[in-house]
């Protein structure tokens, strides 16, 4: 049976939401899947995507083909790396305790980038915000200052009768 590593469609019209799935090739796109190894939301910026890594691997060891999407995300959480170095493991290229502390750091560095992006999109969102506040400050500022002299030249007109009844 032929293993296909592929993303179930969930979610309602305009906001997909993803499972990550290892199913049989022949099935639907949502239909029957033998096992669910995550979740992806492109909703959000940046993406979520949570993978079981070591159920990807465990497809990927026994010959599943991940799509093309797939394989971008199972390279985006690790699982490719982590199938390669277990790969060299099993050949006697490395040992377990190399092979994890590889994963490890490249999983920190990756942290890093995606931290590092988060930051940067909220910094940019404040700026925004800020240069948005600053701008309807200065239209109302704008406003007041034009209907200023036209409820100072209608004061003293209105003042003045008042002052000639009494």
């Amino acid at each position: 049976m032929p293993v296909k590593i592929r993303l179930q469609r969930h979610g309602k019209k305009g906001k997909p939401y993803y499972w990550i799935v290892a199913a049989d090739s022949r099935a639907k796109r949502d239909g029957k899947y033998l096992e669910k190894l995550g979740a992806y939301n492109p909703n959000t910026n940046p993406a979520t995507v949570e993978l079981d890594v070591d159920g990807a691997v465990k497809w990927l060891q026994n010959g599943a083909q991940p799509t093309d999407t797939a394989k971008n995300l199972l390279s985006y959480k690790g699982a490719l790396l982590k199938n390669h170095l277990v790969g060299g493991v099993r050949k006697g290229a490395l040992t377990e305790e190399q092979a994890e502390a590889k994963f490890a750091a490249w999983l920190e560095e990756k942290e890093g980038k995606v931290q590092a992006k988060a930051e940067g999109l909220s910094e940019a969102q404040a700026k925004a915000k800020a240069e948005a506040l600053a701008a309807e400050k200065a239209v109302n500022e704008a406003r007041i200052a034009a209907a200023a002299p036209a409820v100072e030249e209608t004061a003293p007109e209105a003042e003045a009768p008042k002052k000639e009844e009494e």
